[in-house]
């Protein structure tokens, strides 16, 4: 039985990381449609889309199960309702990417309003912050969990500075303002996607140390 419930544990780690690798793709290929105007990429998001909603379900029952059928004690407890929330917030983070590609579509009805700097640079930091925070989970691994909080901080500043510079793209041009919000929302987007690996992270620390770090800024990097 013992041995049963640790293969299926492992299983649901496995799963987790694939869901979480599904997301990084539809990221990359979201911000490809933005910067490199390519539209062959967005039937591909929209799919997996679809995949990251099957494997939220079947991840959801995973979880039931295990608790059911073995009654796990305090540790693989707390892992197993911290990959319930960590598997929401991956689906919720999947979805951002859809909203980007939206936004993408819009965009490419008009000329390029500018050449692409920081939102290449916002999706590297919120990709490697969704692999990075599952990679936490998985391996309960609390120092990776708390560097994943830190980046958190960079894309804020980041998507500061890019409301900052197309505020004045809009004053000086009001035929710019379409395409300028639509490129603050997508930063916006980028910015909530580092908010849910940040969340992912979060629960790292509670599941390894029982502590709960949410709203607590103060706390989160602290040993």
């Amino acid at each position: 039985m013992e041995r049963h419930f640790d293969e299926n544990l492992q299983a649901l780690k496995y799963h987790l990381m694939k869901m979480s690798a599904m997301a990084e793709v539809m990221i990359a290929d979201a911000i490809k449609a933005v910067v490199e105007r390519n539209e062959t990429v967005i039937p591909g998001v929209y799919q997996r889309e679809e995949q990251v909603n099957h494997m939220q379900v079947e991840i959801d029952e995973t979880c039931l199960k295990l608790i059911a059928l073995h009654q796990p004690a305090a540790g693989d407890l707390r892992f197993i309702l911290g990959a319930a929330k960590a598997n929401a917030e991956l689906e919720r983070l999947a979805d951002e990417s859809i909203n980007i590609i939206q936004r993408a579509q819009s965009l490419m009805k008009e000329p390029a309003l500018k050449p692409f700097e920081i939102i290449p640079e916002m999706a590297m930091i919120a990709r490697g912050m969704v692999r990075d925070s599952l990679h936490s989970f998985v391996n309960r691994n609390v120092d990776l969990a708390r560097e994943v909080l830190l980046r958190d901080d960079r894309l804020d500043d980041l998507k500061d500075s890019i409301a900052q510079e197309l505020t004045e793209y809009m004053t000086r041009d009001s035929a710019a303002v379409s395409r300028a919000l639509n490129l603050l929302l997508i930063s916006r987007y980028l910015e909530r996607i580092g908010d849910h690996a940040t969340n992912i992270s979060e629960i790292t620390i509670f599941v390894v140390e029982g502590r709960d770090v949410r709203h607590h800024a103060d706390q989160k990097v602290e040993g």
